[in-house]
């Protein structure tokens, strides 16, 4: 069975939002489309944070991007978001969150940052996720949002630990890029792992021609 996970696509990741990915918005016409293929499953996730997360640098009266040690893990401070309840936490406005079978919360635990939709960042505890998607019999698993290089990295990572496929769908994504070759390193760092990398148009593609063997359009 075939899953589709949307990741993190919360006003809070978008431009104007408290951590922008540059063009994240620009997905949004093609997560409107894939929320509408011939997916089995469409799992959403959301960073869900309380406003004292330990990555948060006004906690630790720092600045964004400097770094931290927690409990003896590395840890990288970002700007305030995704705080519980708040607009920007919220999915962002202009995609269409109706056909969503399933919503993940992640980041929690006010002690542990979560880059994962499957697990915190010690694999300390689960969200529930690959129980979920087990319990469905999604094996394949459709991998879009923000950003490239952090949730959507650890996600696909994890999921191939995990004995799932993860498809990558490239162009539906977009990275943070703190460093300039982050995103692509990301990928690099996935397919190798792994996983498949894949563009909204091969996707198209692909499912086109499944669904034209039943008479039908993705």
């Amino acid at each position: 069975m075939k899953a589709l996970l949307l990741v993190d696509i919360q006003n809070d990741f978008l431009p104007g939002g408290a951590l922008a990915v540059q063009d994240g918005d620009k997905i949004i016409p093609l997560i409107n489309q894939l929320v509408h293929y011939p997916f089995d499953i469409i799992v959403a996730t959301k960073d869900w944070h309380p406003s004292i997360h330990c990555s948060f640098a006004n906690n630790h009266n720092k600045e964004p991007g400097e770094h931290v040690q927690l409990s003896g893990i590395d840890q990288i401070l970002w700007p305030a978001h995704c705080i519980q309840g708040s607009k920007g936490s919220e999915f962002a406005s202009g995609w269409d969150t109706t056909s969503i079978d399933k919503v993940i919360y992640k980041g929690t635990d006010p002690m542990i940052d979560s880059y994962s939709t499957f697990f915190d960042n010690e694999h300390l505890k689960s969200t529930g996720l690959e129980d979920y998607l087990k319990d469905k019999g999604g094996n394949e698993i459709y991998v879009a949002g923000l950003a490239t290089d952090y949730c959507v990295k650890y996600s696909v990572l994890d999921a191939l630990q995990l004995g799932f496929t993860p498809y990558v769908i490239v162009d539906a994504c977009r990275g943070v890029n703190l460093k300039e070759n982050d995103s692509r390193e990301a990928l690099e760092l996935m397919q190798r792992g792994g996983a498949i990398l894949i563009t909204f148009a091969d996707l198209y593609d692909q499912l086109n021609k499944i669904r034209s063997m039943k008479g039908k359009e993705p």
